[in-house]
């Protein structure tokens, strides 16, 4: 029997197939993840709508499917539900995994008749196996009982065993959030899915835009000082305060005052589009690649409505559950990689957009106060490219000053927005 790519998402016609879970010969039961794809960077997973055995793969990674095409043969194991030879929308497509009703208040246990399949997305089913958490024993409070992303808590963690303080000349290591696969020596990775997607926008960013890099050296030292006062109180209000949002902010103020640089090139028209509104796209890492969502509107947000965007927008990226409007109007980035290491870069310009911000780590060093006097200082390096074919020189730096300015006095990037 044929398995044709379902229905994946409103307006969504095909998608990249990315890779396989299931192999020829293997036995699966119905919910069971088959094969994962990619839509506009947005990555999900295709349940199993039967039971049986995995007869053949017809379909390669990178391959780009659309819905109804068959991609697989199987051999049923038990009758296939009549509802599994029509795609249904996302919304519908549940599959019908056994899901155990919740134990009653009278403490009695519910029987095997008792169970109800489990109604879920192929998003919340990929969100539930991050978090470890078993779907059936979930109480969905979407229509006719559907698990919703909202419903997914995380199960409580089993107590560790005590461990002895590692040793201060031997640190524990950490790996740094969204780090991605290193690849294992000796074996090839095919160039499909959100590898390719970056692959074919950075070429075409580097072969079309003639750009240039501007270094400048930033004192945050007062920023370091606000911060460490204010974050708990923003933590408090459920917001995790880092560096960034401040660097966003004070962007987002300067794409305002300069607005040449909150633009993109129509290079058909021949004509620079200067934007309205000011949506900033930051790069954060995944395990699949770089992912670009954007915060919209950022020059009206708080520092605080910035944080908790970003960490909304770069949660769901990691988990593969960002929407596609997510990805998409930006009119210039910020890219930090600060949280990993390297003091300068040379950031790629996100074609069309003209500009993009590259931070690199904070560093303390001796320098000089207004009275000649040496004090330590917290710095970091901004590094702007810009496409200069719309951005001069001249420009790029009356940008940058305008952007490092309130780092003197960093509290008037908590005042609300000037609308």
């Amino acid at each position: 029997m044929e398995f044709k790519l379902p229905e994946i998402g409103e307006g969504v016609y095909e998608a990249e197939l990315t890779r396989w879970l299931v192999q020829p010969g293997q036995a699966v039961k119905r919910g069971q993840d088959l094969l994962e794809v990619m839509t506009d960077k947005a990555t999900m997973t295709v349940p199993a709508p039967f039971v049986g055995t995995i007869v053949s793969l017809d379909a390669a990674p990178g391959k780009v499917i659309k819905v109804g095409q068959p991609v697989l043969s199987y051999r049923a194991g038990e009758e296939v539900p009549a509802t599994a030879a029509v795609p249904a929308a996302p919304a519908e497509r549940a599959a019908p995994a056994e899901r155990r009703a919740p134990t009653p208040t009278n403490g009695q246990h519910p029987t095997t008749a008792e169970k109800v399949p489990v109604k879920a997305a192929p998003s919340v089913r990929l969100k539930a196996r991050q978090l470890g958490v078993d779907l059936g024993r979930v109480a969905g409070t979407g229509p006719g009982g559907r698990i919703l992303l909202g419903d997914l808590t995380p199960p409580a963690p089993t107590p560790a065993p005590v461990k002895p303080e590692p040793r201060k000349e031997e640190p524990a290591a950490k790996k740094p959030e969204g780090m991605p696969d290193f690849g294992k020596p000796g074996t090839r990775i095919p160039m499909v899915g959100m590898r390719r997607m970056i692959a074919e926008a950075m070429s075409r960013s580097k072969r079309v835009i003639p750009d240039y890099t501007y270094f400048e050296e930033v004192d945050i030292t007062e920023l370091v000082k606000l911060r460490e006062n204010v974050r708990q109180i923003y933590y408090k209000d459920g917001i995790k305060l880092t560096y960034l949002p401040f660097f966003i902010k004070a962007v987002a103020l300067a794409l305002r005052e300069v607005p040449i640089v909150n633009s993109t090139l129509d290079e058909e028209k021949n004509e620079i589009v200067l934007h309205e509104k000011v949506n900033i796209g930051v790069a954060v890492s995944t395990p699949q690649g770089l992912m670009v969502p954007v915060i919209k509107n950022v020059d009206v947000l708080t520092v605080g409505d910035i944080a908790r965007e970003l960490e909304r927008l770069s949660n769901e990226g990691r988990a593969g559950t960002i929407k596609r409007d997510d990805l998409r109007g930006g009119t210039f980035t910020v890219s930090s990689v600060g949280n990993i290491g390297g003091v300068f870069n040379t950031p790629v310009i996100n074609h069309p957009e003209v500009g993009i911000l590259g931070m690199g780590k904070m560093v303390r060093r001796p320098v000089y106060d207004q009275n000649g006097n040496i004090r330590p200082g917290d710095l970091i390096y901004f590094c702007f490219s810009f496409d200069h074919r719309v951005v001069d020189g001249a420009v790029c730096a009356h940008f940058s000053n305008v952007v490092i300015k309130p780092f003197a006095n960093p509290v008037s990037l908590l005042l609300p927005a000037k609308l």
